[in-house]
């Protein structure tokens, strides 16, 4: 997994600008004082719409590790 993280780092693997841009919103809705469904109201239900981002965000970076590691083994 760090062999992915340093790749990305050093430019010899590009990052999908979806991957990217469900990355940035990841971060950018964890840190977010606005929810869509508040945890004060609803409870554990209000964490649901937090793990979906992240599952998200999650399902993209898996796909981009996919496709970076079948370009080692293609080569």
């Amino acid at each position: 997994m760090w062999s992915f993280v340093r790749a990305v780092k050093d430019r010899e693997h590009r990052l999908a600008p979806m991957t990217w841009i469900a990355g940035a919103a990841a971060i950018v809705y964890a840190v977010a004082p606005i929810d869509l469904i508040p945890e004060l109201f609803f409870g554990p239900l209000g964490l649901a719409d937090d793990v979906g981002v992240w599952g998200i965000a999650a399902v993209l970076i898996a796909r981009e590790h996919a496709r970076w590691r079948s370009g080692l083994t293609a080569k």
